[in-house]
């Protein structure tokens, strides 16, 4: 903090954080099928994306993160793992894992908390939400021995009801998109401050300049170079405080390739902006406590960083989508009672909102996003086998609860133990001990 405090006057702060998420998609279930599998999740083909995003992003992209560290001390970067990318990581690729905690080790990596299954928990009644943010704390503390401050939701997704809810668990800052419509003619580039909730703190995405690397690096055979993205940078006003560039790791070596230059493209603009006397890479903590809130950000409604809408229309915006959500949802009753944790942790990876993007029925630009990321041949077809693999499992979860119901008949039941053990209020005890 000693840099921060010495440049705070003379250097922009910068942030950079990058998501790392892949779901476990779904097996192809046919409709008479349903009923004779168990198999919801199709592993062959997660083992097969996930070598190859390791092989083509991840392992390459952390070691020369790693270099450049060792080279540059004054680099600082942050990065978002999801649980459901971890458990993978654990399964077919430990050595993706054992890469982030070399990262972790240096002292200038920052972890930032999340919703353990990238889902749309915060849309769910009850405390379905802290319960998988807890669960996401407790994954990151055993592999990087690390306890987040500061909160992203799953795909930046953001209300003042979130702030109120991650603000009770103990966190100080969150990240969400920089949206014209919350900002009202204000720049994204400061920190602001939550409208009740005077300990939390937020920064907007400059998406702008996160989306020209995300999605606009090549371009017609030709790719941005760091010389011209740091001139765009050093053209910004200069009261602006903080510039915020959030993108998914996946950019470095699987949708932008190896042979546009990315890599070279992070190598060199990592290294100039380490020496740069304009800006200073910080860290989310670091910038939400060198840098004073600029003004309160209302968000009443949600906003998301996801499509032109930039809401909730990604995953929520067509009857199907709906549909889909509305029965997941109607499940969490009778799951929640079977006691089971394999049936309670096959409800949550289906709550991962990559299922429901699957069916956007959006054209244009936002289509062909849509598109790019699906594994299925149309939206329609998204919904059809989703349905399919959530009918399948409600009958699991029936046959739970008929042989939970037929054992309380014979067995006698401990009230006490079982009032305990309830999750919601095992979850309580827990974020009673996360915002001590």
């Amino acid at each position: 903090m000693d840099l921060l405090k010495t440049n705070a006057a003379l250097k922009k702060n910068l942030v950079l954080y990058f998501q790392v998420h892949q779901p476990k998609r779904l097996t192809n279930l046919r409709f008479f099928d349903i009923g004779a599998t168990n198999a919801a999740y199709h592993n062959s083909m997660d083992a097969q994306i996930i070598e190859r995003i390791a092989r083509e992003c991840y392992l390459p992209a952390n070691h020369l993160l790693l270099k450049l560290i060792k080279k540059n001390p004054e680099i600082r970067v942050a990065f978002s793992l999801s649980g459901v990318i971890i458990e993978q990581f654990e399964r077919y690729a430990p050595e993706v894992l054992k890469s982030f905690r070399e990262l972790a080790q240096t002292g200038s990596v920052e972890f930032l908390s999340e919703t353990y299954y990238h889902s749309l928990a915060c849309m769910l009644p009850g405390k379905e939400f802290e319960i998988q943010v807890l669960k996401h704390a407790e994954k990151l503390y055993e592999h990087f021995g690390v306890r987040p401050s500061v909160f992203r939701n799953t795909e930046l997704i953001y209300n003042d009801e979130v702030g109120r809810k991650i603000s009770r668990l103990g966190y100080v800052g969150v990240i969400t998109d920089g949206v014209e419509r919350v900002l009202q003619g204000r720049t994204p580039n400061h920190v602001f401050q939550h409208p009740e909730q005077d300990g939390l703190k937020i920064l907007l995405r400059n998406y702008r300049l996160s989306d020209d690397i995300a999605f606009r690096f090549a371009v017609d055979g030709k790719s941005l170079t760091a010389d011209k993205y740091i001139s765009w940078l050093n053209g910004l006003p200069s009261h602006e405080e903080v510039v915020t560039l959030a993108m998914d790791y996946e950019t470095f070596g699987e949708h932008q390739k190896k042979e546009t230059g990315i890599f070279k493209f992070m190598e060199e603009t990592l290294t100039k902006l380490a020496k740069s006397k304009t800006f200073q890479l910080v860290t989310p903590s670091q910038a939400i406590i060198a840098t004073k809130p600029q003004s309160v950000l209302n968000v009443p409604y949600s906003i998301s960083w996801a499509d032109q809408e930039r809401d909730l229309s990604a995953w929520l915006g067509n009857e199907m989508q709906r549909d889909a959500f509305d029965t997941l949802q109607s499940l969490e009753f009778d799951v929640k009672n079977t006691n089971d944790p394999a049936i309670l942790g096959t409800w949550r990876n289906l709550q991962t909102s990559d299922h429901l993007y699957y069916m956007s029925t959006k054209k244009g630009s936002d289509g062909t996003v849509h598109n790019y990321f699906s594994p299925y041949p149309s939206p329609y077809e998204a919904f059809i086998n989703f349905m399919n693999v959530l009918t399948d499992f409600s009958m699991r979860v029936k046959v739970a609860k008929a042989t939970k119901a037929g054992q309380s008949i014979f067995h006698e039941t401990n009230p006490v133990k079982a009032s305990v053990e309830r999750e919601p209020q095992a979850a309580g005890s827990r974020m009673t001990m996360l915002s001590h």
